[in-house]
């Protein structure tokens, strides 16, 4: 069983503590390593390491930066088998989705690489003359990153990718869940030369300690963070005790809305993925289904056979499995807990609706409801797992009235053939992303950002990168004697 070390300024280091968390295997139950509790103290160190590096660091050409960051991707490809398979072991995800987002993370890194010469500012005019006005992009500084345990390749690559290219240093703390992966790649830093000392560090622990003494230390200017809405407002609570600038993905409640005229069976199929795609444990998915009233007993059924076509496995041992376990116990109860309150509620289970027949591990069966009111529990509360709740709508403007009923606006989706419809539910969903007859999945070139209690700012693409950039204005007076 391994046992790991801090990454601080540098070298590898203990822990200024004496606790350890263990990390589980949620398909086997079983403690697969052992991580530091990292304390207040490793925070501080981390930080000030981070702080004593970042001069130097911005000031190093852009095309230097984006040479690294580029590497880091060419470098996770080399090892590509392997964060697969530790993706698969701490977070229990599928074979082809464990492989997908490690082949998307090598593909961040080289997108990321390549805004290194596109960092612009502008020239605008004076109302004075001899005076020209610089408008400057530079580092934010030292930034937080955050990072979640369903997607912890993906978004450690969102993280500290575009920390670097921008120039700026970075303290990634992975999930105490699945740091394995953020392990595995803190290797590749440590074994490469052209990264300074402190321009990247790497400390474990709890959200609540970890991430609490980061979102308040006076020398971090931007926390990035991916995780729910409570660990968000205790990051924003910490964060305002500096000003300190936050980024803030959290939770979110995607509906898709099927109306009369969609093609169901694009319909059934993307909102399949949507859904079982991690097991339901994605911000993005589909979370909610409103259908028109006239196909709601074809799609329902369309989903039904979808789903049963679904292999639920250890993903280590069947890479043919579609759906791994959840990531924990506590996970798995709560979802089991909204199901039988659905229910008990007169929500009738068309499939699922219990643990699977698993000899150990956190595996639930996926879940078709119907019969849902709006107003339950499970259609206003992230689910996060492999169910899908259904009810029925009469005309378009009540699908849209019900999808924006919600205090998230991540993701949404809509699917009809009528051009006219689309426009419709595109113009008036309150969502930052609405995907139209296709799964809900971003682009790393787009820009990932909610509204509402979704979060604040956003991910990819130039707006996500401008995130970590702040601007400064220079005015700049000259003689002209003129001859």
């Amino acid at each position: 069983m391994k046992t790991h070390r801090l990454y601080i300024d540098g070298e590898y280091t203990e822990s200024t503590g004496n606790e350890w968390i263990d990390i589980v295997n949620p398909a086997t139950e079983e403690v697969i390593s052992k991580t530091p509790k990292g304390t207040p103290e490793d925070v501080n160190r981390a930080v000030e390491a981070a702080a004593r590096a970042q001069g130097n660091w911005e000031l190093t050409p852009n095309i230097e930066r984006g040479k690294i960051v580029r590497q880091l991707g060419d470098k996770i490809e080399e090892k590509k088998d392997t964060f697969i398979e530790l993706l698969q072991e701490e977070q229990g995800k599928d074979y082809q989705l464990a492989t997908g987002e490690v082949e998307l993370a090598i593909d961040y890194f080289r997108y990321m690489s390549e805004w290194a010469r596109r960092i612009e500012g502008e020239i605008v005019p004076s109302d004075r003359a001899n005076e020209n006005i610089y408008i400057y992009k530079k580092p934010i500084g030292v930034v937080a990153g955050i990072v979640p345990w369903n997607f912890p390749v993906f978004i450690l690559a969102r993280k500290v990718a575009t920390a670097l290219v921008t120039g700026c240093t970075i303290v990634l703390k992975p999930s105490q869940q699945t740091p394995n992966t953020a392990m595995e790649f803190t290797k590749i830093i440590a074994e490469m030369d052209e990264i300074p000392k402190g321009v990247y560090n790497l400390v474990t622990g709890t959200g609540s300690e970890i991430g609490n003494a980061l979102a308040k230390h006076e020398k971090v200017q931007m926390v990035t963070m991916t995780g729910s809405v409570p660990a968000g407002t205790k990051v924003m609570e910490a964060a305002a005790q500096n000003i300190t600038k936050v980024n803030l993905e959290l939770g979110g409640k995607a509906p898709a809305i099927v109306t009369k005229n969609a093609d169901l069976d694009v319909a059934a199929e993307s909102i399949t993925t949507s859904r079982l795609a991690n097991n339901g444990q994605a911000c993005t998915n589909a979370e909610r289904v409103y259908v028109h009233e006239s196909v709601a007993d074809e799609l329902i059924d369309k989903l039904k056979k979808s789903f049963e076509k679904t292999t639920i496995g250890n993903p280590r041992e069947n890479k043919q499995a579609d759906v791994g376990p959840l990531v924990s116990e506590d996970r798995l109860e709560s979802v089991a807990t909204m199901v039988k309150d659905a229910k008990v509620d007169g929500a009738n289970i068309v499939i699922g609706g219990e643990r699977a027949d698993q000899d150990q591990g956190f595996f639930y069966k996926p879940t078709i409801l119907t019969d849902v009111d709006h107003d339950s529990t499970i259609m206003q509360e992230e689910i996060f797992g492999p169910v899908i709740p259904i009810a029925t709508f009469n005309t378009l403007g009540e699908a849209i009235e019900k999808g924006n009923d919600t205090e998230f606006g991540l993701s949404s989706s809509v699917y009809t053939e009528d051009m006219n419809e689309a426009m419709r539910v595109v113009n008036e969903l309150r969502f930052g992303e609405t995907y139209v007859n296709r799964e809900n999945f971003e682009a790393v070139q787009g820009y990932h950002a909610g509204m509402r209690k979704s979060g604040l700012g956003g991910a990819d693409g130039k707006h996500g990168m401008e995130d970590f950039l702040v601007t400064q204005v220079v005015y700049m007076q000259y003689k002209n004697d003129k001859q």
